[in-house]
C-alpha cells in the first residue's frame, strides 16, 4: 500500500513513494541518507501496515515518535518498527545507516525456525549496540551485506535475502533479551494464544467489545483467554482490548485533527460523552487534555 490514509494518517511502503515498483512481498533496503537527506532529515508521521521496518543507524542521532513515546536515537542503534506502528522520525543532518523495509510474508519465512524472531520483531524499540555484546564490525557487515543483495541481481539472491534477514533478526532478539533481561524461552501454548488473540484484535476491535465473540473464534473459553493473557501479558483480554481503544484513540488525537466526537466515532463509540469517559478513565486526563499535552504549541 503507497501513500493511503486512514483518518489523516499516511499509510506507506516507503515513506513518501506512491509508486508500487518495488518488491512488495520481499523487502528493500536502502541507506538513510537516501530518504531522510531530501526530507530535511524529517519523516513525518506514517505507518507501514503490511511491512516492518529495522534500521541500523552507524552515526548521527535523532529521535522517533512510537506513537505517542519518544524515544532518542544514539548511534550505533539498531531500531525495530513493526507493522502498523505510526512513527515519526527527525534525524539530525548528516546520520546514516540503512534502512530495510521487509514484508511480512518475508518476516515470516526469515522467523520459520524460530518464533522468538517475530515476537522481538513485533516491539518497537530502539536498541544501543555498544555495550549489548554484538560485535560492532558483524552488526554492520550484516546490514551492508543484505544491501548489496538488494541491488544485485545475483544467483540465489531471494534465499540470500531471507538469510541475512534471519540474521537481522537474531540480532534484534538479542539485543532485546539484553536490553531487558529477558531469558528469550521458547513460546508456549499462552503466548500463541496471546498472539492470536491481537491478531483478532486488528480486525475487530472497532466494532466488538464482547469478549466471548473473542474466545469463540478462538476456540477457547473466556477464562482460558484471560488466563493466557494475564500469564503472558498481565493483563485481562478486556483490559488488552481497552489498550488497543485507546492507542488508537491517541493515533487519532496525536496525528489527525478530527474532533472528539469523530475520533470516538472511529474508534467505534456510538456516544462522545462516553468515549470521553472511557478514555479519561485509562488516560488520566480528558481526549481534548491529552490532545494539547501531545500539540502544546498547537
Amino acid at each position: 500500500m503507497a501513500g493511503a490514509r486512514t483518518g489523516g494518517i499516511p499509510l506507506y511502503y516507503l515513506y513518501g513513494d506512491q509508486g508500487q515498483d518495488v518488491e512488495l512481498d520481499l523487502l528493500h533496503v536502502e541507506p538513510i541518507r537516501d530518504r531522510s537527506g531530501p526530507n530535511d532529515w524529517r519523516i513525518r508521521p506514517h505507518a507501514h501496515p503490511d511491512h516492518i521496518q529495522v534500521l541500523l543507524v552507524w552515526h548521527g542521532a535523532g529521535t522517533i515518535r512510537f506513537e505517542d513515546r519518544q524515544v532518542p536515537i544514539a548511534a550505533p542503534a539498531v531500531m525495530c518498527i513493526p507493522a502498523g506502528i505510526v512513527h515519526q522520525i527527525d534525524f539530525e543532518p548528516g546520520t546514516d545507516g540503512y534502512v530495510v523495509t521487509a514484508a511480512l510474508g518475508c518476516l515470516q519465512a526469515a522467523s520459520a525456525q524460530d518464533a522468538r524472531l517475530a515476537q522481538a520483531a513485533g516491539h518497537a524499540a530502539v536498541y544501543p549496540v555498544a555495550g549489548s555484546g554484538l560485535p560492532l564490525p558483524a552488526v554492520l557487515e550484516t546490514f551492508e551485506a543484505l544491501h548489496r543483495e538488494f541491488i544485485w541481481s545475483a544467483p540465489g539472491r531471494r534465499a540470500a535475502i531471507v538469510a541475512l534477514l534471519t540474521r537481522v533478526l537474531v540480532m534484534i532478539l538479542r539485543l532485546s533479551v539484553a536490553a531487558e533481561g529477558q531469558t528469550g524461552g521458547a513460546p508456549d501454548r499462552d503466548y500463541d494464544l496471546l498472539l492470536r488473540y491481537r491478531a483478532l484484535l486488528e480486525d475487530h476491535f472497532r466494532v466488538q467489545r464482547a469478549l466471548t465473540f473473542y474466545a469463540g473464534e478462538l476456540a477457547v473459553t473466556p477464562a482460558r483467554l484471560n488466563a493466557a493473557c494475564k500469564a503472558r501479558a498481565g493483563k485481562t483480554a478486556s483490559e488488552l482490548l481497552h489498550d488497543r481503544l485507546i492507542t488508537e484513540a491517541k493515533r487519532y488525537l496525536i496525528y489527525t485533527e478530527s474532533s472528539v466526537a469523530q475520533v470516538a466515532h472511529l474508534t467505534g463509540f456510538d456516544d462522545p460523552a462516553y468515549f470521553n469517559r472511557f478514555f479519561t478513565q485509562r488516560v488520566g486526563q480528558s481526549p481534548g487534555a491529552f490532545r494539547k499535552v501531545a500539540h502544546p504549541d498547537g
